[in-house]
């Protein structure tokens, strides 16, 4: 089957599904290609602040009368992993936990696209002007094409990236599960206040997060090595400080990412942007993505809608620019580099102040709140 279409989005995660809202309110006809079936299960501590739903123009009231996890968060307990802890409240919510499995079909659906689900992507390749991709059942065909497909995405790999070689990488390793009811009823953790532990040289962080009756727990490292091990030792640490019920059956599974301004991928050619994970868009400080993700999606869909027909890749040099208006110049957040005494100094100061806590760790590496939401056009 070969059907011709406007605009073919590879990946229906937040990034595609946002580009492909866009997109679709602007008029063109789009479809949304992606190996898994929608819901499925992704690994991710999944929080997301107010400023995403008022990107995609969503109420957050309707997303939790829909059936979905919907946990209020107005605190965050922070601190390293052997110092002092610092708990910051609010008198409002200033972030939600969402299960990812929920959170990415109910975006996916929202973006009234075309869904050709359970289709992986088989050759991604540039023909009379146009896109074409391939998967087992089907071929597509259209003028423009955004690569959504996170680290590993096909397009991303079509335009030059090598995921594993030279990149500096995040590890991460999660695990999501129920607990069960007595476990609830002991439990300290209270779901409105993740709990958020960093590592002294400032590369990574580990967490704690209740949400309604699930835990969400893991870790994630620049170039972590050892990871999985890393994670037991805090599990069985904070089993014994009773912080978490004795035996949990965790099942981590990993994943990688990149952050903004470490990747050195290939953002556009003609008629072709990169969106999300797939040109390394998460937050440095946090490794938090979904809302760059959105974002970005929303940036790239309002480029190809200004371009119009002309898919020349002079024609979209506008979304880089505009991606570091956003988010800032590529490593000007990057921290210098530090002796490591001196650093881990400056780590215990930052998180064991109160001040600084708020002011940097939360407001700004989390919350960003000092950036205002992305409305919809």
């Amino acid at each position: 089957m070969n059907e011709r279409i406007d605009a073919i989005v590879v990946g229906g995660g937040p990034a595609g599904s946002s580009a492909a809202w866009a997109l679709r309110r602007g008029g063109l006809r789009v479809v949304v290609v992606d190996k898994a079936g929608f819901p499925r299960d992704k690994v991710c501590a999944g929080w997301v602040t107010p400023a995403v739903f008022a990107a995609r123009g969503i109420d957050p009231k309707a997303y939790a009368a829909a059936g979905n996890v919907l946990q209020p968060i107005t605190a965050f307990r922070s601190g390293l992993v052997d110092g002092k802890v610092v708990e910051v409240r609010y008198d409002e919510v200033v972030s939600y936990g969402i299960l990812r499995r929920e959170f990415d079909h109910y975006l996916l659906r929202h973006s009234g696209a075309a869904l050709w689900l359970g289709r992986a992507v088989r050759r991604v390749r540039r023909w009379q002007g146009r896109w074409r991709i391939e998967t087992e059942q089907e071929t597509l065909e259209a003028r423009w094409l955004i690569g959504a497909g996170g680290h590993f995405c096909p397009v991303a790999r079509h335009l030059g990236a090598r995921p594993g070689r030279g990149e500096p990488t995040v590890l991460a390793q999660e695990a999501e599960l129920r607990l069960p009811a007595e476990a609830l009823e002991d439990s300290p953790l209270r779901g409105d206040t993740p709990e958020l532990r960093f590592f002294a040289e400032l590369d990574g962080y580990a967490w704690v997060f209740r949400k309604g009756d699930w835990l969400n727990i893991g870790l994630g490292r620049e170039n972590g090595h050892h990871i999985s091990a890393q994670l037991d030792r805090l599990v069985a640490r904070w089993q014994a400080e009773g912080l978490l019920p004795a035996g949990l059956a965790l099942r981590p599974r990993g994943h990688a990412y990149l952050l903004y301004g470490h990747a050195h991928r290939r953002l556009f050619a003609d008629g072709v942007l990169l969106v999300g994970d797939a040109v390394g868009l998460a937050y440095p400080q946090s490794g938090e993505g979904i809302r760059p993700a959105v974002e970005s999606g929303l940036i790239a869909a309002e480029v190809i809608l200004e371009a119009v027909d002309d898919t020349r890749a002079e024609r979209l040099a506008a979304y880089p620019v505009r991606l570091a208006q956003r988010f800032g110049e590529p490593g000007a957040d990057t921290a210098p580099w530090l002796p490591p005494t001196l650093k881990r100094r400056l780590a215990r100061w930052i998180l064991e102040t109160p001040l600084t806590n708020r002011r940097l760790v939360v407001e700004r590496w989390f919350l960003h709140r000092h950036q205002p939401p992305l409305m919809p056009a």
